[in-house]
């Protein structure tokens, strides 16, 4: 993780810098929102040394139903200098980042994966990382949802199809604004485009050194969310929107540099794959490390929804060279170029989490040696699970059970941590598990 704020002077030289006279500063909860607070740079400045934040947002689930006892109150935290960046809503504005450095400071997600980032520097190495997103753009404002009760929702630009340069054509001033706002915001994008169907687009933004990588995805989607709601529109992340709706990937690239030299240790043109002996021990750890740390990958219950039978989402973690229907996609065009692109997550994956996750089993991988024994997928398709393989969790509730009682779980990211976010996934599971959908009662009304 970057150095955290120990002078004053850091943090104004830098809101000097970009021209920020009001500062957007908050912390990242474990849906990956931005709770924020909006204050003059003076106040900021003046209180940076004793800043505080209420301590709830790690204490709720995505409804904000509080779920653990108090003391509610304002915990200690640290502006993370580094993570400054323009906010492109606001003239002469920017966002900033607080880490609690209390007693939450264990639990929260960029700390976890700072822990991850700081123990690949500790063997030689800095992280490089890239995130892909699809996203549904729907034709709703937030009065039209609740007057449908989230439901029978019309997409933006339902003529659609994936990759139509029709529909890139006829919605070039929508994709042209959104870039130049994300773009005001710090975010650089390597692409911007339509994708598989009424309303859908995908964005590819380039590859961060890694933690600066996950704020760019969480405030991607922030700034787009935000974006569309200005316009009467709505983004949807959700692993699965609905009926009529793709699942939509939040995909991860990664590889690991070598500090010294800037040089691309997972790549090896003598290798059949590209691969270099490290990179082979690393996606062995990822293939038997994420199995048991899945909830930090897939951690709301819509996520599961688009891994259920029939989809073309992976159900193992499988790997193949190019393969998109691969848990883990080679990339290795170049030596300087090869990557892990890590397909399991939706859209609505924790950036922070689903990161630490990732490079936490391929380090792990990487200290042990592992050998690479799973062969690469020859094909893909809906429900393959190729032989021997372990299937991954059916939903959220199996999913925490197991990363609960995981040893390596334990191992690779705290106790507190672990007992804290399972609780926390436990009670997003339950928290649906009485609800009942349209196509339930149509199924079962009537039937004997």
């Amino acid at each position: 993780m970057a150095d955290q704020l120990g002078r004053q002077g850091t943090l104004a030289e830098a809101l000097e810098a970009i021209g920020a006279d009001i500062v957007h500063v908050g912390v990242f909860d474990y849906a990956s929102m931005f709770r924020e607070r909006r204050l003059h740079r003076e106040d900021l400045l003046t209180g940076a040394d004793t800043a505080v934040f209420a301590n709830v947002p790690l204490k709720w689930d995505q409804g904000e139903t509080i779920l653990f006892p108090g003391p509610y109150r304002s915990e200690t935290v640290s502006y993370d200098a580094a993570s400054l960046r323009a906010y492109p809503f606001e003239k002469n504005a920017a966002a900033l980042v607080a880490d609690y450095t209390g007693p939450q400071a264990a639990i929260t997600p960029r700390r976890v994966l700072g822990e991850q980032v700081a123990k690949a520097r500790s063997l030689g190495f800095d992280v490089h990382a890239a995130y892909e997103f699809e996203f549904i753009v729907l034709n709703e404002t937030a009065e039209t949802l609740r007057a449908k009760g989230f439901a029978n929702l019309d997409p933006y630009a339902p003529d659609n199809r994936c990759w139509s340069g029709q529909t890139a054509a006829a919605q070039a001033s929508f994709v042209s604004d959104l870039e130049d706002l994300l773009t005001r915001g710090g975010i650089d994008l390597y692409s911007l485009s339509v994708e598989l169907g009424p309303g859908c687009f995908e964005a590819t933004l380039r590859h961060r050194d890694a933690m600066r990588a996950a704020d760019d995805a969480a405030f991607f989607r922030l700034f787009t969310k935000a974006f569309c709601r200005q316009r009467g529109l709505t983004a949807s992340f959700m692993a699965l929107t609905g009926a009529g709706f793709p699942g939509i990937g939040g995909h991860i690239a990664l590889s690991l540099r070598e500090r010294k030299s800037g040089r691309n240790v997972f790549g090896d043109r003598s290798d059949a794959q590209g691969l270099s002996p490290l990179a082979r021990s690393f996606l062995a750890g990822i293939i038997d490390g994420v199995p048991e740390v899945f909830p930090m990958i897939g951690n709301t219950v819509n996520a599961y929804r688009r891994l259920a039978p029939g989809s073309w989402a992976p159900k193992t973690v499988s790997w193949a060279p190019y393969n998109y229907a691969a848990a883990v996609r080679i990339a290795a065009e170049t030596e300087e170029m090869t990557r892990l692109e890590l397909r399991l997550p939706g859209s609505d994956l924790n950036p922070h989490l689903a990161l630490a996750a990732m490079l936490g089993a391929g380090l792990d991988g990487l200290e042990r040696k592992l050998a690479l024994a799973a062969a690469p997928i020859a094909s893909g398709g809906p429900n393959e699970i190729p032989e021997g393989v372990e299937r991954l969790p059916i939903d959220l509730l199996a999913a925490t059970k197991k990363f609960c009682a995981s040893a390596k779980a334990r191992a690779l990211h705290g106790d507190a941590f672990v007992d804290h976010y399972a609780a926390i996934c436990e009670a997003e599971d339950a928290a649906l598990r009485k609800a009942v959908s349209a196509a339930e009662v149509q199924r079962y009304l009537e039937g004997g």
